[in-house]
């Protein structure tokens, strides 16, 4: 199956803490959890749970590219908010990146994230 491979890009936020942006091991990727920060700046960026999204769902994009895949390889994707009121906002925002099927699974869990923070997204990818 391969060594453990960190995958790292400019394009997605610096991890704050001790992990990776991503991890490949084989033909499996896993992109950790990714929040609304600009990748360059390191602020949140929007107000709104349709903001936060875009930019949570961009910075999975780019750590996904960065390890070979895209969203179309994703079979697992886990979105977490912070208020079930959310919910639609949210699924209308991640909706504009799903346009091809078959989609990914996704599991929707509600959490406390830091101040500021709405929303926050982690996928699995399997690579051909």
């Amino acid at each position: 199956m391969g060594s453990k491979v960190e995958v790292r890009t400019e394009n997605a936020p610096t991890p704050v803490a001790r992990f990776s942006q991503g991890v490949r091991k084989g033909n499996l990727l896993q992109v950790a959890g990714q929040v609304a920060f600009h990748p360059e700046t390191g602020e949140v960026v929007g107000t709104t749970v349709a903001e936060q999204t875009a930019q949570a769902m961009r910075n999975v994009i780019a750590v996904l590219e960065a390890g070979g895949a895209s969203l179309a390889d994703v079979v697992m994707l886990r979105v977490y908010l912070t208020d079930t009121a959310h919910f639609g906002e949210m699924n209308d925002a991640y909706g504009e990146f799903m346009t091809e099927g078959p989609f990914s699974a996704r599991t929707t869990v509600y959490v406390g994230l830091p101040a500021g923070l709405l929303v926050e997204s982690d996928a699995l990818p399997v690579v051909d």
